[in-house]
């Protein structure tokens, strides 16, 4: 198998809130979007979506059982931005062997942003 890109999809109850989130509080382009489907680009080939589940058949996990875990440059810099912009992100603690802190969106999905050495 040859796979060319990867995107996860949100389905949420709270789709303004999030997309908001991504959109405005994180920063990611939007590649593109609907009156109820939001495609960010995290990198040139992985995406994140953002689908109101009032407008599809797959309903919100609301959180749960939900991580999405993103390699970063450097946590600690990631972090401060964090603070500043409101978000409470967790205290920086040691995860694989690596440094990692979390937010969580609107919806309850939490995301992990790590950098240091690859995960096993």
């Amino acid at each position: 198998m040859k796979l060319k890109a990867a995107n996860t999809i949100l389905y949420c109850k709270k789709w303004n809130e999030t997309v908001a989130f991504y959109r405005d509080g994180l920063k990611l382009l939007i590649i593109s979007s609907t009156d109820w489907f939001v495609e960010f680009k995290l990198n040139e080939s992985a995406r994140l979506s953002v689908a109101n589940e009032a407008r599809t058949t797959v309903k919100s996990g609301e959180g749960k059982g939900v991580t999405i875990s993103l390699q970063v440059a450097d946590v600690d810099e990631i972090r401060a931005e964090f603070v500043e912009a409101g978000f409470n992100p967790t205290p920086i603690k040691e995860v694989w062997g690596s440094k990692a802190t979390y937010i969580h969106d609107p919806e309850g999905n939490r995301l992990e942003f790590w950098s240091g050495r690859a995960k096993a």
